[in-house]
């Protein structure tokens, strides 16, 4: 039996790793790049990048750090852009 506070996390995390892959699918399409193309480019797995831009999958932060600087962003600032999109004080532990 799945308790209350880990149906809560479990619901907290699918929002989160939603936020991430919109916000990496807005700024690809800033970029006016391709799936394809952004992968090749910045040497992420083409699949990896599409089930993160669809927020079915975690990932490492070295990537998270990687897809900020090919947007010619700060990681602080991508975190930020993502954070911005969450509930305000968005919490796993509320």
């Amino acid at each position: 039996m799945v308790d209350e506070d880990s149906m809560i996390i479990e619901q907290k995390k699918k929002q989160l790793l939603a936020t991430i892959g919109k916000v990496v699918l807005e700024q690809r399409r800033k970029l006016k790049k391709g799936i394809n193309k952004f992968s090749f480019e910045y040497d992420i797995g083409n699949g990896l990048l599409s089930r993160l831009e669809n927020g079915t999958t975690d990932t490492k932060i070295t990537t998270l750090w990687k897809l900020a600087n090919a947007f010619g962003l700060e990681f602080s600032q991508f975190a930020k852009l993502i954070e911005n999109q969450l509930p305000n004080n968005f919490n796993f532990y509320e």
